[in-house]
């Protein structure tokens, strides 16, 4: 991709943290996608890897975004997406979504985020001065969920979104296993935040200026594949 920072659009902004999200996931694996932005992690899944997408609104089966000229109002994800039916896909009602959330059967979760801290605490739902209904269901799938990624942009209108402490109400208090943004990739492990993954636009130095938390860089640092 011949690309500078500077010409990257909010498309392909999105589409570099989406389709290396849709990397972290293994054959079989059920996954819960948040809305937004990591509702289209679902268009990345590589060819050979099943995985069975559900959403929290009762749809266990969720395939990629409607396109064309025929489209089901009645078929959308969770953020109101319309979207296609995988093949033995089924509907249920938001208990059932609920009780799979909860009980621990979701493999992986995919959310934005507001802030992330370095020991891996979300905080995802509230905005100082804007009226919000509230979390939904992101506290509980971030608990009961085996993994749980954050696929967000890097920076919100210039700001660090990637702190030291998060400073807004918390989602989850350290839930969160991976970070990938659009110029890195980082993961939490028992010795701190590690960054695995740099996009090669990027150099170390840019990310430690872009975030205020404190991080591992191991000498094995990985390009990102963009």
């Amino acid at each position: 991709m011949n690309t500078t920072l500077e010409s990257l659009t909010k498309e392909e902004i999105r589409r570099i943290i989406a389709s290396r999200a849709a990397k972290e996931f293994k054959d079989g694996d059920v996954v819960t996608l948040g809305i937004g932005l990591p509702t289209e992690v679902a268009n990345y899944v590589p060819d050979g890897i099943n995985v069975i997408f559900q959403s929290e609104n009762g749809l266990l089966g969720v395939g990629k975004d409607q396109k064309g000229d025929n489209l089901d109002p009645r078929v959308i994800n969770a953020g109101g997406g319309l979207v296609e039916i995988a093949k033995g896909a089924c509907f249920y009602d938001s208990q059932m979504a609920f009780t799979m959330m909860r009980g621990g059967h979701i493999d992986a979760t995919v959310l934005g985020a507001l802030q992330v801290d370095e020991e891996g605490s979300l905080a995802s739902w509230m905005i100082p001065g804007k009226m919000v209904p509230g979390m939904g269901g992101s506290m509980d799938l971030v608990v009961g969920a085996k993994k749980v990624i954050v696929a967000m942009e890097h920076l919100s209108k210039g700001q660090m979104k990637i702190l030291k402490k998060c400073t807004l109400p918390l989602t989850a208090y350290k839930e969160v296993d991976t970070i990938i943004t659009e110029r890195c990739v980082f993961d939490f492990t028992p010795s701190g935040m590690v960054l695995v993954e740099i996009n090669p636009m990027f150099t170390v130095d840019d990310i430690k200026s872009s975030v205020s938390a404190d991080f591992i860089v191991p000498s094995n640092l990985k390009e990102m594949a963009i």
